[in-house]
């Protein structure tokens, strides 16, 4: 109202005012959604009033005739900008009924994998219960060699059912405190020192670091079986940590098989179950829930492997805390092969 008084009281200088009012419909109806039919009253009503006092003047000679074409001209170009906004707005309606979709279909899957892992895991202890009854209750070996097959394979239902937990629980938010990692790894490495019988070794200097430590031993866990897994009785695992810009790296290598340069693309999708040529693979989620865990944290990991030269992952990892004490690379723990013949490959 106020640039159509000064359209009407300065009819030489009406070309300011006249955008002015276009401009200000045009911020107006940016703020809100306008229904369609009140949003053409009021492009009618602009129009009418704009054109009336613009004709107005070109009758009295107070400015040309030809100005009185810029009415309709800025009617379309904001019935265009009206048609694009619309369109926006039709397609982040649509992003939100997606997002919506897609939370809620998360929810579902979170849900039913938690509860399918729960129900699951309690049968397969009842299982393994009474196939452990069966066992000690006949003393044949057919019976033993039977019951040990059972057993077998509900553990590695048992696994499967315990990745697939893990892998659910990776796509959550997750919070970090400070962590003592140097005391951290060396727990983590001694509890899987009685399960191989592998030639050992830990060291680190990093420090304090922020991290979840339930998530990186999940990472770890996953990397330090697969490295007892395609190694042999005898074989060494090293793991090493250290700190570089932006954050701290975690290595673990071992001297086993290695991976085929095939696979090497391939190995951290959750379809990819063995290395090449193996027969003995596990439920192929190991290595997938390493990279989910450290892609979550921002991080990312590497392998760098050949045919009988063993493999080397690496874990990088950013944000360590600034400023934190560090040590120098110590030699947190180192053991030997019991002394053996025997270089059976040996899994978990």
């Amino acid at each position: 109202m106020v640039n159509l008084v000064a359209m009407w009281r300065f009819p030489e200088a009406e070309t300011i005012p006249f955008h002015f009012v276009w401009i200000s419909i045009a911020l107006v109806f940016g703020v809100n959604s306008w229904p369609l039919a009140g949003m053409l009253t009021a492009l009618g009503a602009v129009t009418a009033t704009t054109g009336f006092l613009m004709l107005d003047q070109a009758t009295r000679g107070e400015i040309r005739f030809e100005e009185t074409t810029e009415v309709p001209l800025m009617a379309a170009v904001f019935l265009v900008m009206v048609w694009h906004v619309r369109g926006r707005q039709r397609a982040l309606d649509e992003l939100r009924r997606v997002a919506a979709l897609e939370r809620q279909r998360a929810e579902t899957q979170d849900l039913f994998v938690r509860l399918g892992s729960h129900e699951l895991r309690t049968s397969i202890t009842v299982a393994r219960g009474y196939v452990e009854l069966i066992r000690s209750a006949h003393e044949d070996q057919q019976t033993d060699e039977d019951a040990g097959i059972v057993l077998d394979e509900l553990g590695k239902l048992d696994r499967l059912t315990g990745g697939l937990t893990t892998l659910m629980r990776l796509d959550s938010p997750v919070s970090t405190v400070p962590l003592d990692f140097d005391a951290f790894l060396e727990r983590l490495v001694r509890r899987w020192i009685p399960v191989a019988d592998r030639q050992w070794s830990c060291e680190s200097g990093v420090g304090t670091v922020l991290a979840n430590p339930e998530r990186l031993q999940a990472a770890m866990d996953s990397l330090l079986e697969n490295a007892i897994a395609f190694t042999q009785n005898g074989d060494r695992i090293a793991v090493r940590a250290w700190t570089a810009p932006p954050g701290f790296h975690i290595e673990v290598a071992d001297t086993g098989r290695g991976i085929a340069e095939d696979d090497l693309a391939h190995i951290f999708e959750q379809s990819w179950s063995t290395r090449h040529g193996d027969a003995h693979g596990g439920t192929g989620l190991g290595l997938a829930i390493v990279r989910a865990a450290v892609e979550a944290r921002g991080g990312k990991v590497s392998v760098v492997s050949s045919p009988g030269a063993g493999a080397t992952f690496t874990l990088s990892i950013p944000d360590a805390v600034p400023d934190a004490p560090r040590r120098a690379g110590t030699s947190l723990l180192t053991t030997q092969p019991k002394p053996s013949t025997d270089r059976a490959a040996t899994t978990t």
